[in-house]
């Protein structure tokens, strides 16, 4: 089957060609505004890739499709979309050609949340990878030690990454609803993505709607001490239920703690540390911890767990080193929520003491760029020491909003003048970490550049 992706360059629908190509299919696809990690993945697969959505490409490289996969920037008015509708060719949504075509026969273990989905997936297809399950998987980004966002195998596990963004163009549910998990952790919950949901409980119907698929002898895997989550399971729950939390912080239940030296505990029994751990910050070691009890769901001991974690790398994109020059460090992470964006800078602030950090900020996510979370955005950057922040392509003012960090907030909405501000501001000891949910520009190889040049 030859399969033509459009919006191919997202990290689902990228991970999807992935697993397609894998899967025997011929994949071809198409986006605009490419860039790395996913665009380099996708090159060394021997995949296709044609940028941008003319026309052209029904009578070229997408004349033998047999079906099109629409990505869910694909809107109505996409001229390669409105010309696959007037021709009656078939299409489906990327999540509906992975639940059919993959997960059907799979045992699902599916990670949902507002926050450290990606992380947690990756841990969780670590842990059964190193224990010998060769599972499946679909992360939303790329894991260091796979190298690649998704892999199909011949195992019965498969691990996904379970977004709440709605499915495509033609489905305005969410993404997961579609695949039917009989594991599935709940991190976290809180309002995000404005251009699709009008208020938080909008996005609690969708978790409901997760949540009740979820087979009798599934299991929950859920934070116990997010009340949003709490609210969700109220309305209805039909599966097993573990709750994990800090170990120093109270909350409903309390299956799973881990305390902040890493020891962690299942039914109050010591169970072992997670140490080493390559992942810093309290929302790590939740995740550690979601992932741990998780693979114990499929059998995983405890302590398996534990040893596949402490060699674990990390994931592109989330706190990833991409260079040091003159004595300065720069990081690349995809924190674009207030409440990433200050967890992010807290764990680096623990990690670097009192060396400054300059935090670099593109508020380009829907939910930033309308303003819904501009009230807590100083908030969030209050562990900086000097913040510079893009401020293109918004709907509000800034540098209005970001008043009370005083002195120590540079806005622009020219990137080249942007990128110089910063340049001049740092010196040998800092810490730079860009955050975006996108390419920035290319950023953080302007500044390797720039910081490295003399002079």
């Amino acid at each position: 089957m030859h399969l033509h992706i459009l919006g191919i360059c997202g990290t689902f629908m990228g991970g999807l060609a992935a697993i397609a190509r894998s899967a025997g299919h011929t994949v071809t696809g198409c986006d605009s505004n490419v860039y790395p990690p996913m665009s380099t993945q996708l090159a060394s697969l021997g995949i296709e890739l044609s940028e941008g959505y003319e026309v052209a490409q029904l009578d070229t490289v997408a004349r033998h499709a047999d079906v099109f996969v629409i990505g869910n920037v694909i809107s109505r008015g996409n001229p390669l979309l409105e010309a696959i509708l007037d021709s009656g060719r078939r299409y489906t949504s990327g999540p509906q050609w992975l639940a059919d075509a993959v997960l059907r026969e799979k045992w699902v273990l599916a990670v949902a949340g507002t926050h450290g989905k990606t992380t947690t997936t990756a841990l969780l297809a670590w842990i059964l990878d190193q224990a010998g399950l060769d599972p499946g998987f679909l992360i939303g980004g790329v894991a260091t030690d796979f190298g690649v966002s998704a892999r199909l195998t011949d195992g019965p596990f498969f691990v996904i990454e379970a977004d709440e963004y709605d499915t495509a163009f033609s489905d305005k549910r969410a993404k997961f609803v579609h695949y039917r998990p009989r594991t599935a952790i709940l991190n976290n919950l809180e309002y995000d993505h404005a251009d699709i949901f009008p208020d938080l409980a909008a996005i609690e119907m969708q978790f409901h709607h997760f949540v009740r698929m979820v087979p009798r002898r599934g299991r929950l895997i859920v934070n116990g001490t997010d009340e949003n989550l709490q609210r969700v399971l109220a309305r209805g729950c039909w599966s097993e239920i573990e709750r994990f939390r800090p170990a120093e912080t109270p909350g409903v239940g309390a299956d799973w703690t881990i305390a902040g030296n890493g020891a962690i505990k299942h039914g109050g029994a010591q169970q072992g540390t997670l140490s080493p751990f390559a992942l810093p910050g309290q929302h790590n070691q939740l995740n550690a911890l979601a992932a741990i009890a998780a693979a114990r769901h499929v059998s995983v001991p405890v302590r398996e767990s534990l040893a596949a974690l402490a060699t674990f790398r990390g994931i592109k994109r989330r706190m990833e080193l991409r260079g040091t020059v003159g004595g300065i460090t720069i990081y690349d992470d995809f924190a674009h929520h207030p409440t990433a964006i200050a967890a992010t800078l807290e764990s680096l602030r623990r990690q670097v003491g009192k060396a400054r950090i300059l935090a670099v900020l593109e508020p380009r996510s829907a939910t930033m760029r309308l303003g819904t979370m501009k009230d807590a955005l100083a908030g969030s950057l209050s562990a900086a020491d000097l913040v510079f922040c893009y401020a293109a392509n918004l709907s509000w003012d800034a540098a209005a909003w970001l008043k009370p960090l005083g002195e120590r907030v540079h806005t622009n909405t020219d990137l080249a003048a942007l990128t110089d501000a910063i340049v001049a501001a740092a010196k040998p000891g800092d810490h730079i970490l860009v955050m975006s949910n996108g390419g920035f520009g290319g950023i953080h190889d302007k500044l390797l550049s720039r910081l490295g040049s003399p002079g």
